[in-house]
């Protein structure tokens, strides 16, 4: 059974209130750390401020990739724009990893001259500590509404609030330093809050780039997918089944194992509807259902077999030295080997049926069978049915030869 998953529009629109709370705390924040940390001489305090400031930039990039992302399916996108927010993850991956790098760096200058760094102000902790807990409440609030919309993009924004929250306690606790006479944590901190936003930038970017490389679904969902396939009636067996991530959602590849001896209509009929029940859970952006009559993982068909045009020329000239003609021929082509279906023309009384099957006896089917590699031939005589019998077609019983 699929569970129950916010359709794209719910998603979009959490993205956009989610992200619109953030770009406003993060200004306000941002102007608060930078301003203060220069008047209060605290470089870790100025190095959260230059993480809120890329946290403006992200949630910025968030919102261009959920617009993006909603994008209808177009000549150049025939799956659609869901990857946008992946690429937008990629980037934001990216740029956690240049801001945490120049943390770092200025970091290192500054413990590299321990002389000139100067006691910070009070002022620095106090909004050190305000930062820390309106990041943690950011944080708290993005998670639970992007686990509830399941986007990957929105939880990974989420997890940076988290990590502003984590990189202000470390500012805290280095001004506390700081202010007891040991000016070397102030650098330290910023060290470590460059640190922090380097590694979180490339966890976020590591998981992009795999799932811009067609990564596939964690195995519960795959599982969960197979499970839906399986309930269609006329699927005997799922095999070879694939996916690829698109954002949030994903391409089911399937071949499904039906009875050899339907129809390609009938066959056909059964790959839409597992198609129609995958396509029913908001998991699946789309999905290709591949119809096969065997396992050929395990049981490939034969090859160098007759094509329909030369079996049917062979049956032709076959029944027709003896005067007969077909209406219509079945060809299985299965591992424990060809076989042909030979529908006759409908007779009308027990007289016509007698003639027919003396001419039948005076072919000789062997022969064929051997011209057409087959391991059988099936002759059946059609029934005619009166037009007003909700029976269409049917056969009388086959003789095998």
């Amino acid at each position: 059974m699929s569970l129950s998953v916010p359709r794209p529009t719910e998603k979009q629109q959490i993205a956009r209130k989610t992200t619109h709370a953030s770009i406003a705390l993060n200004a306000v924040l941002m102007t608060a750390q930078v301003g203060v940390g220069i008047f209060a001489r605290s470089q870790a305090l100025i190095a959260d401020g230059i993480h809120s400031l890329a946290d403006l930039v992200s949630d910025f990039v968030v919102l261009i990739a959920n617009r993006q992302g909603a994008v209808a399916p177009d000549v150049d996108h025939n799956y659609g724009h869901n990857r946008y927010e992946t690429v937008a993850s990629l980037f934001l991956g990216g740029l956690l990893i240049a801001v945490g790098a120049g943390m770092l760096w200025r970091a290192v200058e500054r413990i590299a001259n321990l002389q000139d760094i100067p006691p910070v102000h009070l002022s620095a902790l106090i909004v050190a500590l305000i930062v820390l807990v309106s990041k943690e409440a950011l944080f708290r609030y993005m998670l639970r509404a992007a686990k509830r919309v399941r986007s990957a993009m929105l939880i990974a924004n989420a997890w940076h609030a988290r990590s502003d929250a984590a990189s202000s306690l470390v500012v805290a606790l280095g001004i506390i330093g700081n202010m007891a006479g040991l000016q070397v944590f102030d650098p330290i901190a910023a060290a470590v809050v460059g640190f922090m936003v380097g590694r979180m930038g490339w966890r976020f970017g590591w998981d992009a780039l795999q799932d811009l490389s067609d990564r596939a679904l964690d195995q519960a969902t795959a599982d969960d997918l197979r499970a839906i396939v399986l309930s269609t009636s006329g699927v005997r067996e799922v095999h070879e089944l694939r996916t690829r991530k698109m954002g949030d959602l994903a391409i089911v590849d399937a071949h499904i194992l039906v009875d050899p001896l339907i129809s390609v209509s009938e066959g056909h009929y059964i790959a839409e509807s597992a198609r129609t029940h995958l396509m029913k859970d908001a998991r699946v952006v789309d999905a290709l259902i591949h119809v096969d009559p065997e396992n050929d993982a395990v049981m490939p068909p034969p090859s160098q077999l007759p094509m329909r045009s030369a079996v049917s020329e062979a049956v032709r000239a076959a029944l027709g030295a003896h005067g007969l003609a077909f209406d219509n021929l079945t060809l299985h082509y299965l591992s424990r080997g060809f076989d042909v279906d030979v529908l006759l023309p409908p007779v009308t009384n027990g007289e016509e049926r007698a003639q027919a099957d003396e001419r039948l006896g005076k072919v000789d089917f062997e022969a064929l069978k051997r011209k057409l590699g087959a391991r059988e031939i099936r002759v059946a005589h059609a029934m005619r049915i009166p037009a007003t019998s909700p029976t269409q077609n049917a056969s009388a019983a086959a003789t095998q030869r």
